[in-house]
This record gives C-alpha cells, sequence and structure tokens, in this order.
C-alpha cells in the first residue's frame, strides 16, 4: 500500500519518500540577501525530507518584503545557496528553489525608498514589519504592461541562478498575495488591458512566468505554488472556483513536477472546496498543504488523492519529522517568538528525537 514513506517521482525528479517541508520565511539571511551558515544548517538538518521547497527567495533586488529574505540574483547569493544544496545532497536530500516577486507586499522602508509595483493601485490593508518598525503598507504603482517583460526577465535570471547553485528544480511561487496572485484574483487585479479583466488575462502573466522557467529547466523539474481562497495579504476573489478550474486545466499543458496546493485560508474568510476542484480538472502530481495531520496525510496518499503532503510548521521544531513520524514519537513545539529573529536560537538548534 501507498503511504507517506513510500518513493514517489514527481516530474523527473526522484524522491525517497511524500513528507515534502513546505517553504517557510524565516528571515536569517544578510541584510544584502545572502544566504548564510546557518540556513546552510537548518536545511541540512531536514534533509530526511522527500523534497525540501526552500522559503521565498527574490528574483530580483529592490523588491524585499520580510527584510532578511534570501534572493537568488547575484554571484553571491548564488554560492552561498551552493553550499546549502550540496550540504542537502550529501546527507542524500533533494531541494527545489522557490521563485518569488513580492509585488505590492513590498515596503519602500525595506527597499531603499522604493515604491513596490503590482496589478493595481490597491494597498494591503494593515501593516508590515520594517527596520523601522511596524509601518502600513503603502498603495502600489501599477506595473505597466511595458514592464513586465523585464519582470519575465527575472524570473529567467533567477531559473538559471538557480540551476548554478545546484538546486534539483524549482518552485513558482503564485501564492498568499504576492505578485503572481495579485494578477491572478480580482480583487487585487481591477486593471484593463492584456493583463486584467477575464480569466486569460489574470492568468497571462502566470503562464507567461511558467514558460519562461520551463524553458530554463525543462519539463518535470518546475513546480506551482497556488493558494485560491487564502485571504492573507488582503486577498479575495469574486469566483475562486472558476478561477481554479481555468487555470488547473491550462496547467497540464506544461508537465509540471507538480502543483502545490494550499487548500485554506489563513484567517478562515473564504471557503471553497479547492482540493476537489484539482482532482476534478488536473491531472498532474499534486502536494497538499495545510494543516494535514500525520494520519490525514496518510489518509488521502494512500487513497491516492494526492501524491505528497507539505508540512510547515511541524519543520520547525522538528528536523527529524520523517523518523518521528515512521516511529510514531511526540513532535516537539516551536518557540514562536522566535521564528523571525534572524538567530540560530530557535532555527537549527531544535534536536532530533533520542
Amino acid at each position: 500500500m501507498t503511504d507517506l514513506f513510500s518513493p514517489v517521482t514527481l516530474g523527473k525528479v526522484e524522491l525517497a519518500n511524500r513528507i515534502i517541508m513546505a517553504p517557510m520565511t524565516r528571515c536569517r539571511a544578510t541584510v544584502e540577501h545572502i544566504p548564510t551558515d546557518i540556513m546552510t544548517k537548518y536545511y541540512s538538518q531536514r534533509a530526511s525530507a522527500g523534497l525540501i521547497i526552500t522559503e521565498a527567495t527574490m528574483v530580483a533586488a529592490g523588491h524585499s518584503a520580510f527584510y532578511r529574505e534570501p534572493g537568488i540574483y547575484s554571484d553571491e547569493q548564488v554560492k552561498a545557496w551552493r553550499k546549502v544544496t550540496e550540504a542537502v545532497h550529501a546527507k542524500g536530500g533533494k531541494i527545489f528553489l522557490q521563485l518569488w516577486h513580492g509585488g505590492r507586499a513590498c515596503h519602500p522602508a525595506l527597499n531603499n525608498g522604493a515604491v513596490p509595483v503590482s496589478a493595481s493601485a490597491i494597498a494591503i490593508q494593515g501593516e508590515t514589519h520594517t527596520p523601522e518598525g511596524k509601518m502600513p503598507y503603502v498603495v502600489p504603482r501599477v506595473l505597466k504592461d511595458s514592464e513586465i517583460p523585464d519582470i519575465l526577465d527575472d524570473f529567467v535570471k533567477a531559473a538559471i541562478n538557480a540551476k548554478a547553485a545546484g538546486f534539483d528544480g524549482v518552485e513558482i511561487h503564485a501564492a498568499n498575495g504576492y505578485i503572481i496572485d495579485q494578477f491572478l484574483r480580482d480583487g487585487s487585479n481591477q486593471r484593463d488591458g492584456e493583463y486584467g479583466g477575464d480569466l486569460e488575462n489574470r492568468s497571462r502573466l502566470l503562464f507567461e512566468v511558467i514558460d519562461e522557467v520551463v524553458n530554463v529547466w525543462g519539463r518535470g523539474f518546475v513546480g506551482v505554488r497556488l493558494s485560491p481562497i487564502n485571504s492573507y495579504n488582503s486577498m479575495r476573489d469574486s469566483d475562486p472556483e472558476s478561477l481554479m478550474e481555468y487555470v488547473l486545466e491550462r496547467l497540464d499543458e506544461y508537465d509540471l513536477a507538480y502543483l502545490h496546493l494550499m487548500r485554506a485560508d489563513f484567517e478562515q474568510k473564504q471557503q471553497a472546496d479547492v482540493m476537489q476542484i484539482a482532482l476534478d480538472n488536473y491531472d498532474g502530481n499534486i502536494i497538499g498543504n495545510m494543516a494535514y495531520s500525520f494520519t490525514e496525510a496518510s489518509e488521502v496518499v494512500a487513497a491516492g488523492q494526492v501524491e505528497a503532503i507539505a508540512f510547515g510548521m511541524p519543520y520547525v521544531a522538528n528536523p527529524d519529522l520523517v523518523n518521528r513520524f515512521a516511529k510514531g514519537l511526540p513532535l516537539a513545539e516551536a518557540d514562536q517568538t522566535k521564528l523571525y529573529s534572524h538567530e540560530a536560537d530557535g532555527y537549527c538548534d531544535y534536536p532530533e528525537a533520542k
């Protein structure tokens, strides 16, 4: 019987098991967005995962949304990431880099005063953390159609750099209210023209990015992350079901390594059975994500509903999560106060079970 510990091939990447480490921003890079030695230790500690998907990684300079998140646009960053991939591979692990552009989630205080860009001039509600303290999100500048080729070039260069850094593949971050998601959903995209309005136009940026990244990596080495009902970053859509159906049917054309689907809403404001929509409309590999217990994850994998499950928070305090699941050992609890503290404490100092 297929279970979480069974090997699986996603696209052209062979994995030892179906327990995936979900991408989680931890803010441990330098202020220049260069991965650090503690990041190498952190990821290598978790190499028993079937696949590690890195935290959101900037495809271009000047688009920081978190402070001290890593990038993949400079030679120094490539060199530092290579230390990470080599350490993970030395332990038999596989690792994908998540390619990301923050769009309107970026803030001038994090980017030398640069105003962020988005599909429309609509700000995220609330405040964000900056080196100067909490500050309100700003109204973004509308990204011109003529500027979109520059965004595509950024993803291409980042994809090329990810290859040079030794990653096994890449994941395109099209979820959680960042630039691609901002174009996809009508709550943030109220523009006209080729990139606004109907489903075809709103999804144009997504598919153009996929085209370019697949051209670099080849079929079977690229994943896509979607969160069609997550309201994080003030996101919403008037008809997420139709958006899902349209996007998923087109995704089948790309022979992706996987679709990484966030099935729920962080804040429980929007409800839709997006997992069933995916099963009905997408024929490729699916990684399920968001609040799966070991028991539920085992059940849906055994039933053939998904190929694998991505776990986020359990991996913060349990670098040996695969072993703990296999032996039925209790899970350690993460120190929530240290999730984004920039230090090794609360990051790569969680012990394995004895």
